[in-house]
């Protein structure tokens, strides 16, 4: 962030000194076009700077509540059943959001966690699909 302000600052600089150095009391139309486009330039970039911090990325909130695996809603249990086959859920979570924190045994005794909401959509998972 901080060479993206400090590039700003000297495109700007630069701006004012290219301006300042025309011989004419008012700069020329060239000199107009060049500058808004630099000017739009600067902007896109900052704008995409503050785009890129303000992003959110979808992690699981961390409160979970650990709750039977028969409270689990059916569209988690398919979505399971679907993408991991023969995984099994061991342990299930839920938290504030109705975000399910899932806990998976597999067949080969191998264990991961996957989270999804209740719709059954995945939002984070650390298991490959089998």
């Amino acid at each position: 962030m901080k060479k993206l302000i400090l590039s700003t600052a000297i495109v700007l600089g630069g701006l004012t000194a290219a301006t300042a150095q025309t011989t004419d009391k008012e700069p020329t139309a060239m000199n107009e076009q060049k500058q808004t486009a630099v000017e739009a330039q600067v902007e896109s970039r900052i704008d995409a700077a503050q785009d890129a911090e303000t992003a959110v990325v979808a992690e699981p909130v961390q409160d979970y509540k650990e709750v039977k695996t028969s409270e689990v809603p059916q569209t988690v249990q398919d979505a399971v059943t679907k993408d991991f086959s023969g995984a099994t859920i061991s342990k299930a979570y839920v938290n504030a959001n109705g975000e399910y924190k899932i806990q998976l045994a597999t067949a080969d005794k191998k264990a991961a966690t996957v989270y999804a909401n209740a719709k059954g959509e995945w939002i984070k998972n650390d298991m490959k699909k089998q």
